[in-house]
């Protein structure tokens, strides 16, 4: 099957995962522990249903949204993934750029395999940076000031790596950072000769923001402990907040009471996420507590969602449950590993081409007319006498 032949997200995964070798298509497909709530995240999307309305004019579809006073495309963005070049070579830049062609938002990971300053000239006026908080003072400075100079003016703090996750997959492939090319990642590079040419022409990808300060680490695990803290508190969230002149949003948010006191602190905004199953292996699904955390923060700032995000439809059942806009990372991310520039294009299209499609047979023509009046009621359950 190629790329013209390929009509969901699930049909870039299988791609992908063919063209890439097993190690490095884990790291950015598998999750954390038994990958349970990876997949719960995306499994509670189908369980949301939506009640369709007819002899309503659809004939012109708007998917277009303001979100920080910029007027997007399309209701989502790209989310930010570290080492997406271990992926597939080049995908960084692959991704920011067809995010500024399609004017989507796309969000560099600290953790990018691409410096910041490149990807922000990549995502052109698009570009929002995302920061995980060191536990060096110095090392969050110096990021926060590079972004600055680099000219985001939407930063997001990721809060929900008080300590990394335990990521089997990445443990049974011996993941280390940068690789070490054992008898066995030979191996599987030979069976997969494109991914490995690609990737000598680009070179071993590696944590490019913190390259520096990991020029002795052996494992991931001595990447992850650079790159977070377990003693990043609200206080410490205050600070960045006065610090940070920009648009400044918190990503990792799954209980109401943390969204409002976001809001209380001066935040421009909360994503609800669980870090796609990477992190927490026994946390909710993320659509399943946006209702709560939608209500806690009454129209206040904006709420941003990722994780799980998989068909057009998604979007406008997070919509629907109180979320302004959404983030896809595996969904894109797929794209660009079946196929470089032409696949990650390809998964906008499938995601672009769903959401249209799914607004005119729900019988709105425009994405933000969507609310919760397209619910479906709950199932009436039966005595099962």
């Amino acid at each position: 099957m190629g790329l013209d032949r390929a009509a969901s997200i699930d049909d870039l995964r299988a791609l992908a995962r063919r063209r890439i070798p097993r190690f490095a298509f884990d790291l950015v497909d598998g999750g954390a522990e038994s990958e349970r709530n990876m997949r719960r995240n995306v499994e509670a999307f189908k369980d949301i249903q939506l009640t369709p309305r007819y002899m309503v004019d659809v004939g012109q579809i708007d998917t277009g949204v303001t979100l920080f006073g910029k007027a997007y495309a399309a209701p989502f963005g790209m989310a930010p993934i570290g080492m997406l070049n271990a992926f597939w070579p080049g995908a960084d830049l692959t991704l920011a750029r067809m995010c500024a062609a399609e004017n989507i938002p796309y969000t560099a990971s600290s953790a990018a395999s691409t410096t910041l300053e490149r990807l922000a000239e990549a995502a052109g006026g698009n570009g929002w940076f995302q920061l995980y908080v060191a536990g060096d003072a110095s090392v969050t400075e110096g990021l926060v000031a590079r972004a600055e100079a680099a000219g985001y003016d939407v930063m997001m703090i990721t809060a929900d790596v008080p300590a990394a996750g335990k990521r089997d997959r990445d443990i049974r492939n011996r993941l280390a950072v940068p690789f070490r090319f054992t008898p066995e990642v030979l191996a599987q590079c030979a069976l997969h000769p494109r991914w490995a040419l690609t990737s000598l022409r680009h070179g071993t990808p590696n944590v490019a923001n913190y390259a520096d300060l990991l020029k002795s680490a052996t494992s991931y695990a001595e990447v992850q402990k650079t790159l977070i803290t377990p003693r990043f508190t609200w206080e410490d969230l205050k600070r960045l907040r006065e610090r940070w002149k920009g648009r400044l949003l918190v990503k990792g948010i799954l209980h109401p009471q943390d969204a409002a006191d976001c809001a209380d602190l001066g935040c421009d905004g909360i994503v609800v996420s669980n870090h796609g199953g990477r992190q927490v292996a026994f946390g909710p699904p993320t659509i399943e507590t946006l209702p709560a955390i939608a209500h806690a923060v009454g129209g206040r700032m904006p709420v941003l969602l990722d994780s799980g995000i998989r068909r057009g439809a998604d979007l406008l059942r997070a919509k629907a449950l109180g979320a302004d806009f959404a983030l896809a990372g595996r969904a894109l991310a797929f794209g660009v590993g079946a196929g470089g520039a032409a696949g990650a294009q390809r998964a906008m299209e499938i995601l672009k081409l769903e959401l249209e499609r799914a607004l005119g047979q729900l019988g709105v023509a425009s994405f933000g007319a969507v609310d919760g009046s397209v619910l479906s009621p709950a199932p009436l359950r039966h005595d099962a006498r």
